[in-house]
């Protein structure tokens, strides 16, 4: 019981001074995940294991990736052709960036798409002298959401199909239909939110932004065949990545070295660009909720959540879908689904109720619960590290503010389908 309430109350103040933004929260996540290895609530050989390295190199893989390939231009190619397409008009363009991002997310995965997409936000932002916080909450939003609807979307998708023997396809069919809904009324309730602001977008700027070609952003074409050659393998080993077996730290980290013996750059100069405070944010964090795991706190949560349904399928569905949303939203959805699928699997045996409407329950509960804080879901943190770069820093609860509301629309929205669909 010791052992218990000290990982919580660790837990609960590393949050707490996280959302206060005293201190800055990749130093709390460390000394948090520090005080619980010498309290004894975790050893060090658990808390190693605990990281997921597998995250962790995609993140500096696709870092590395997107670093190399942005001083060919693609990235200013895209955010002109966008501009083109869009004729200027600043909410055009940002719902059009929306509505990539989403499906950037299904085909690829939400980190790797924010990964591509947020240098893109920057340039247009910058361009048309706007405040780019509108473009990169879309950005995260949308990535999630959009993530949801195939296998390979989001990394909790990759676990249940994992674990319950579900296919691309599988997704697709049960899943690909909300994620379109829910995009389709989240770039909606944006639009209404942030009109006002985008039409302060400089006249003049845009105009002149209209002019250029976007042909002319491309500086370096052997670098630009290089990199596309690069994230083109990429991109096949993540469609193929079931048939392979390869993990997505590996064809990430495989993709970038290729990248480096193809173009033999100095590799320090692109290791400097990854976002390391996030990567060790993001080590802690795993960490700290290690120590939860490890006292049974995740587990016992999870358990009094599927006492209260008394093993009713209906409820147990909703039950699912709600409180893996709101779980989500505390911890990183990563671990709390690797948590939450042995007991669905105990579910099975002990209720004998059909599991596929609990996985898929499971699976829009963990991807769109996500959203609602900036430590929910893997693209979070890692567009809010790449703002806080570009000196754009995102408050914790300035986010909130914005992403509760939409996702508990969003929920709703998913509450009805599956209700319909399932249950």
């Amino acid at each position: 019981m010791n052992s218990f309430l000290l990982a919580v109350f660790v837990f609960v103040v590393s949050y707490a001074v996280i959302i206060s933004e005293k201190v800055h929260r990749t130093v709390i996540a460390l000394a948090g995940a520090i005080i619980m290895i010498l309290l004894g609530i975790v050893h060090q050989e658990t808390a190693i294991e605990g990281i997921d390295f597998n995250t962790l190199g995609l993140l500096i893989g696709m870092m590395v990736l997107v670093g190399i390939a942005k001083d060919s231009g693609m990235f200013q190619y895209v955010a002109l052709l966008a501009a083109k397409v869009a004729k200027g008009k600043p909410i055009r363009i940002f719902l059009l960036l929306g509505l990539i991002t989403a499906l950037f997310s299904a085909l690829l995965d939400n980190v790797t798409t924010v990964l591509l997409m947020v240098p893109v936000t920057f340039v247009i932002a910058n361009n048309l002298r706007l405040n780019p916080k509108p473009f990169l909450f879309s950005a995260i939003l949308l990535s999630n959401i959009g993530g949801t609807a195939t296998l390979i979307g989001d990394p909790p998708n990759i676990l249940i199909g994992s674990a319950a023997g579900l296919s691309f396809n599988d997704f697709l069919f049960n899943l690909g239909p909300i994620s379109v809904a829910v995009t389709l009324a989240t770039s909606f309730l944006l639009y209404l939110i942030y009109r006002k602001d985008l039409k302060k977008a400089n006249p003049d700027a845009a105009r002149a932004f209209l002019k250029f070609d976007p042909k002319q952003a491309i500086t370096d074409v052997p670098l630009l065949k290089k990199s596309l050659f690069a994230i083109a393998l990429v991109l096949i080993g993540f469609l193929t990545h079931s048939a392979t077996g390869l993990e997505g730290a590996t064809i990430a980290l495989g993709g970038a070295a290729l990248l480096l013996l193809l173009t033999m750059n100095d590799p320090e100069k692109h290791l400097h660009e990854v976002e390391w405070t996030t990567i060790f944010f993001f080590a802690g964090l795993f960490v700290l909720v290690v120590g939860l795991e490890e006292v049974g706190a995740i587990h016992l949560l999870a358990e009094q959540l599927i006492a209260l349904t008394h093993g009713d399928p209906a409820t147990t569905v909703y039950a699912l879908l709600w409180g893996s949303a709101i779980f989500s939203a505390i911890v990183d959805n990563i671990p709390f689904v690797a948590t939450m699928i042995p007991l669905i699997q105990n579910i099975g045996e002990l209720t004998g109720i059909a599991l596929a409407p609990l996985w898929w329950a499971l699976a829009l509960g963990a991807d769109i619960g996500g959203n609602m804080t900036l430590v929910g879901a893997s693209a979070n943190v890692v567009v809010s590290g790449m703002a806080h770069k570009e000196g754009h820093k995102i408050g914790f609860l300035e986010y909130m503010k914005v992403a509760v509301p939409l996702t508990l629309v969003a929920l709703v929205i998913c509450t009805v389908y599956v209700g319909i669909r399932y249950v």
